[in-house]
């Protein structure tokens, strides 16, 4: 069989034009007779609202102000449709859009904006996932803050904690990040030769965008089309819905171009956020550092919207044992709803930031025991053959005591740190 492709270096289609400054980024679009918009965002994280736009829509160049009243199904959403394209009666977060206004220029769209009068009747926020998941909390949407629930049960843990000589417990907690990509959030939307709505924006998921802008003005998804320009940065920051919609419902309406650059600072009140966690974690070890036992409550601030809780929260679950071998297993992770910014992709799904509580829990456990933090993770690293903490058996590539011996003898380890050890 003849491979092309597979197993050969070959250079980046985008590359020279990425490096010589030719690539075409959305922002670097212009069109015949294209008009401008900006979005009107919440200042409040919990505030029921009412909007006026009598005084704004009188602004010199303002086209027309999109409230919720303009869109046909008001909602969007990855997984849940939890969000509003519009926010209609409630703001949940700061950073909510609330309004967007189409002028002949920027200027116009600005002056636009400080004309709207919102009116804001405050509610009380929440912003503790643990305070949130009681019943007597403010709730962010309906009855229930908690979005997700995952257990993972593997053999008895009561059992395993027994035959343990060193317990070791600890909370531990993450902080929210930002993707801070180099290319704040911009598009534009147009009508196409063809008669198509077309979009083109920086995007991960195209085709979850035609689908969220078909059904949200409530058009044939074969009307709609989505183009990816070039994506400067991303890091799962860009899976979420953030101007997309906006655009195609102007274009639609006024037939001209429509077209958007968030600054930096909309940026990151726009998009979504890495999940913050709090991993209460319990782990066991009989007394020559072999692992006997662990439980663990993982609680995920998803913020005011549920995004990819659901899939960062399980992830988070089944990866909370590690790359080690654990007889008996249990934990429960939650996703819970604040009044925070939204959390959902980045990087890693959840199992980044469990990662920092196992691995100090090993070296815990390595002092306690008096063994060295390589050779406890010696004596517990998955190998082929191996059960993961959800039962899978591993069956190939399993290279992880390889990559970790080579780690050692890179940086000649037990040389180094062999004082105080066994």
């Amino acid at each position: 069989m003849k491979f092309d492709f597979i197993g050969k270096s070959l250079p980046r289609i985008d590359a020279y034009s990425k490096v010589t400054g030719k690539a075409i980024y959305p922002q670097d679009i212009y069109m015949d007779g294209m008009v401008y918009g900006k979005t009107l965002r919440s200042s409040k994280p919990h505030a029921y609202i009412k909007v006026n736009v009598e005084e704004a829509e009188k602004v010199s160049g303002v086209l027309k102000i999109y409230t919720y009243k303009d869109v046909p199904n008001n909602n969007h959403g990855v997984v849940f449709k939890d969000q509003e394209v519009f926010c209609s009666t409630k703001v949940r977060r700061v950073g909510d859009p609330i309004a967007f206004v189409v002028g002949e220029s920027e200027k116009a769209c600005l002056e636009g904006l400080k004309k709207i009068r919102i009116e804001y009747e405050d509610i009380e926020g929440i912003f503790d996932p643990i305070l949130a998941m009681r019943d007597s909390s403010p709730k962010v949407h309906k009855e229930t803050n908690i979005v997700y629930h995952y257990k993972l049960r593997k053999g008895n843990i009561d059992e395993g904690f027994m035959r343990s000589h060193v317990v070791v417990e600890n909370t531990y907690k993450t902080h929210m990040v930002e993707h801070a990509f180099l290319q704040p959030e911009a598009g534009i939307a147009f009508i196409d030769e063809n008669g198509l709505l077309s979009v083109c924006v920086a995007t991960q998921y195209p085709h979850y965008d035609r689908e969220e802008v078909a059904a949200a003005l409530n058009i044939p998804i074969d009307n709609v089309r989505i183009i990816n320009a070039c994506v400067g940065g991303a890091f799962g920051g860009r899976e979420d819905i953030t101007l997309q919609i906006h655009l195609a419902l102007a274009t639609l309406d006024i037939q001209k171009p429509v077209k958007v650059v968030y600054t930096r600072e909309e940026s990151f009140i726009s998009h979504s956020k890495r999940h913050p966690l709090i991993m209460k974690y319990k782990t066991g070890a009989d007394t020559d550092g072999f692992l006997q036992a662990m439980e663990a409550e993982i609680i995920g601030d998803t913020g005011a919207y549920a995004s990819w809780a659901i899939n960062v929260l399980r992830k988070a679950g089944v990866h909370a044992t590690g790359p080690y071998y654990i007889p008996d297993v249990k934990v429960d992770s939650y996703a819970v709803y604040t009044n925070n910014p939204f959390a959902g992709a980045m990087r890693g799904f959840g199992a980044t930031q469990v990662s920092i509580a196992y691995e100090q829990q090993m070296d815990l456990l390595g002092e306690r025991l008096g063994i060295d933090p390589v050779t406890i993770r010696m004596r517990n690293i998955l190998k082929k053959g191996s059960a993961t903490g959800t039962g899978q058996i591993l069956s190939d590539s399993v290279p992880l005591y390889k990559c970790l011996e080579e780690v050692v003898y890179g940086i000649d380890f037990y040389r180094k740190f062999k004082g105080g050890f066994r």
